[in-house]
């Protein structure tokens, strides 16, 4: 199986969570960073080989090491279980 390359995975999540700062800081001007976070959120999917937005990070952050005790509900899914075990 092939892995995306680790530095391309912090660099979507680092351009990810900018671009959810600028909506969160910026809500009047949805134009402007909705669609940059839709391609990022996208892009992120892909190269972690989920559905979901919310799965991809998960699956990033584990893959990068960067969770802590927390399996991502796609691998725990995989394995049988529930995300919360």
């Amino acid at each position: 199986m092939l892995l995306p390359d680790k530095s391309m995975v912090v660099s979507l999540l680092r351009r990810f969570r900018a671009w959810e700062v600028v909506l969160l800081a910026e809500p009047h001007d949805l134009a402007k960073g909705c669609r940059r976070l839709a391609d990022v959120a996208y892009t992120l999917c892909v190269l972690m080989g989920q559905r979901t937005t919310r799965d991809a990070i998960s699956e990033a952050e584990f893959y990068l090491g960067w969770a802590r005790s927390v399996v991502p509900a796609a691998v725990a899914r995989s394995r049988g279980g529930n995300s919360a075990s």
